[in-house]
């Protein structure tokens, strides 16, 4: 995988060589021109995992825009309501599935990222990540959601 995507960057600086214009736009074309060129011979290079490896994360990515949007609306929702008192912050223990450094950074930084939730600590034995939230009113909920939208993803998408 590493290797395809540091051809298909080498094939994008070829573009901008090429080209003789070194903007980040014309990098971009240069990398979506050179990702055509190796989709046409995905074949005969055995490039496809690298376009299915590149369309998982591209799906992990719009998931956590999508949950970026819910949960800003839903910040949005209780900052607003005087209702203060219906809140019920908490930090709750949640079993992790994936195991390696790489992809529990990646969901702690997902979680992080999203409103009105903080990764808090990992434990020791990197098992178990601690997370706050601002409602945590179901946490079953919260921890469901985690397991099957992120942490699903990221499974998906780099295993």
């Amino acid at each position: 995988m590493s290797g395809l995507f540091l051809i298909n960057v080498l094939l994008a600086l070829s573009w901008i060589a090429v080209t003789g214009s070194f903007s980040f736009l014309n990098f971009a074309f240069g990398f979506f021109l050179g990702a055509i060129a190796l989709l046409l011979v995905r074949e005969q290079t055995g490039t496809t995992s690298y376009f299915k490896r590149a369309w998982k994360i591209s799906k992990l990515t719009g998931l956590f825009f999508y949950e970026l949007m819910l949960s800003a609306i839903k910040v949005a929702k209780l900052a607003v309501d005087p209702n203060l008192k219906a809140l019920q912050p908490g930090i709750i223990a949640y079993d992790l599935t994936v195991d390696r450094d790489f992809e529990i950074t990646l969901l702690a930084n997902l979680i992080t990222l999203t409103p009105g939730t903080l990764s808090v600590d990992v434990s020791d034995d990197r098992k178990t990540l601690y997370i706050h939230a601002i409602d945590l009113s179901d946490p079953e909920g919260m921890a469901e959601d985690i397991r099957t939208g992120f942490e699903r993803k990221i499974m998906e998408a780099f295993r």
